[in-house]
């Protein structure tokens, strides 16, 4: 176990994983040909002529995305439907052949160029499944179509920061399942966008395995190599009946990185979890659905769960038949922007300063408040547990603490925070799993000194940031 349990504490990131979930928050945007059937999966078999936004306007969703926090957009450029949201060389099943701008205009262009207007990350969703094109379940023919759209994405319009791949999967028109060449177009992605995280179906991020918005207690990023596998090999061992492997492990699985689970691993990787939900019940446009808004109270705790869970918030935002984000969702990410940097505004530990049980030379406690997310706290190696002692330097009120661990690695499984009351120390929150980011939420309390303990860790934990709150300031 001691053996293993080093292993799994030296698993890092790749420098692609760590930027992109710096992000944190970041939008998305179903929107075509299904926004004007009012369905959600498209047949292939829709009129072009019927896409028409004749009030698009992409900086408007790109400002919407803004005022919530967010600090980058992905576009779902293809969805199952066929239909391209750009002028491909290689289909006429798209803008082109629509009555929108004469048939001249290119959504991908206008989205990315306003997201470089606005100071955010662009990344693109290529649907692998594809209800429309006829070399679909022709699979050697289909790959090669498939990689020719994905290279004018990956091309044509500026750095990527993420390609979202579905793992949904149909009968082509010749009644033939499609065999995806996933590897091949991991390939090309890594050749023409290296610092691109591929997610979902693709190597760099993972679902968290629903699209309710529900989180886990314990999110770790060091999983099984096998569940970056889960997604491809379902797809593949359609063909070959070998589900065993694939089984083994899945995204809706509660537990994915215990102590027991990684116990009986082969290899480890990292792994990182997007929580992905839509800001209304479904992920295009409907009308009926204009007064079913997800609520501040619902959005903030998603957040919280994900984004505060060490994974990342993936919100969808469906533009309607306008081109517009509907004047509902507009306002309610406003709120939900506004709250955010209400809560975040003023860190009270600034100031402060700490005293560990244990240090490691050139780790010392203060290190979590200078700012810096490449020095950290740390005991001496192979110490799993030890205690930090904060001092406020005056007594604070607050009801929020932050956590996070150095962004090369994630090694705390069970922690507490107390608050010393007189002479007695009082619980404030305890948890598991820290990972980049642990927003723990607790009463509103007035005290000077916190006390943090990590009851067990893998190796040595590795505190780099201590930050304190007063939602209410």
């Amino acid at each position: 176990m001691e053996e293993i349990i080093h292993y799994a504490a030296h698993v890092q990131p790749t420098e692609r994983q760590v930027k992109h979930q710096e992000l944190e928050f970041y939008g998305f945007i179903h929107f075509g040909i299904n926004t004007f059937t009012n369905q959600e999966w498209g047949s292939g078999k829709e009129d072009p002529a019927i896409f028409n936004p004749e009030e698009l306007d992409a900086e408007q969703w790109v400002k919407a995305c803004k005022s919530a926090g967010m600090r980058g957009l992905i576009l779902t450029c293809k969805h199952h439907d066929g239909f391209c949201l750009w002028p491909s060389e290689y289909t006429d099943y798209s803008v082109k052949s629509s009555p929108w701008r004469n048939g001249e205009g290119d959504l991908v262009k206008e989205v990315s160029e306003a997201c470089q207007k606005e100071g955010l990350k662009f990344g693109v969703y290529l649907s692998p499944w594809d209800r429309h094109e006829h070399t679909y379940g022709d699979s050697p023919r289909y790959n090669t179509y498939f990689k020719n759209q994905l290279r004018e994405l990956l091309t044509n319009y500026g750095e990527i920061f993420s390609v979202w791949f579905d793992g949904a999967c149909g009968e082509g028109p010749n009644g033939k399942r499609q065999q995806y060449d996933w590897d091949s177009y991991y390939d090309l992605v890594r050749q023409l966008q290296p610092n691109a995280s591929m997610s979902v179906c693709g190597p760099d991020v993972r679902w968290c395995g629903n699209e309710a918005g529900h989180c886990r207690e314990s999110e770790w990023s060091v999983v099984p190599v096998e569940l970056r596998e889960t997604e491809k090999i379902a797809e593949e061992s359609q063909q070959t009946d070998d589900r065993a492997f694939a089984k083994k492990y899945e995204a809706v699985d509660q537990d994915l990185g215990s102590r027991k689970v990684i116990q009986q691993a082969d290899e480890l990787i990292w792994y990182p979890a997007e929580v992905n939900t839509s800001i209304r019940p479904g992920w295009f446009y409907h009308a009926s659905e204009d007064d079913q808004v997800k609520s501040l109270d619902e959005l903030l705790h998603v957040y919280y769960g994900s984004v505060g869970g060490n994974a990342m918030f993936l919100l969808n935002l469906p533009p309607d038949k306008r081109g517009l984000i509907h004047e509902n969702d507009v306002k309610r990410l406003g709120e939900l922007g506004d709250r955010i940097r209400e809560i975040f505004q003023e860190n009270l530990a600034t100031e402060a300063t700490a005293t560990a049980t244990e240090e490691q030379s050139g780790h010392e406690a203060n290190a979590m408040f200078d700012d810096n997310k490449d020095t950290f706290w740390a005991p001496e190696e192979g110490t799993e547990q030890a205690q930090i002692e904060i001092d406020l330097q005056e007594e604070q009120v607050f009801d929020h603490i932050v956590l996070q661990e150095y962004r090369y690695g994630q090694r705390v499984e069970k922690f507490e925070l107390e608050y010393k009351a007189g002479d007695k120390w009082k619980p404030l929150f305890t948890g598991t799993v820290i990972g980049y980011k642990r927003i723990c939420r607790c009463d509103e309390t007035k005290a000077r000194f916190i006390r943090l303990t990590i009851s067990a860790s893998r190796w040595c934990p590795q505190i780099s940031s201590f930050a304190v709150y007063n939602s209410k300031s």
